[in-house]
């Protein structure tokens, strides 16, 4: 599903143009992407987390040498779901 799909969805369930859909939806990820570029955290209850962690400095390894090399620290978007969304993602829907 694409950012388009989802903003027809929400067009189609809630009764509004296709401009004031993709608008909302848009908003709703820059608000996302703002919030967590400062660090904070998202929470959707019965969706999930958005966080922002520190992964730690570790060794890697060059595939073609072999050689190790270091790859540095850096902060990474983790998403946590929720209880209610890991439900209904293991129920027998497919």
């Amino acid at each position: 599903m694409t950012k388009a799909d989802i903003a027809r969805a929400v067009q189609e369930k809630a009764s509004l143009t296709v401009k004031e859909a993709t608008d909302a939806v848009e908003l709703v990820l820059a608000t996302l992407k703002e919030t967590l570029a400062e660090g904070e955290t998202v929470k959707f209850s019965g969706f999930g987390t958005f966080l922002v962690k520190k992964r730690a400095e570790r060794k890697g390894r060059n595939l073609t040498t072999g050689e190790e090399i270091p790859v540095q620290a850096k902060w990474v978007v983790k998403f946590e779901p929720g209880e209610q969304f890991k439900a209904m993602v293991d129920s027998d829907n497919f």
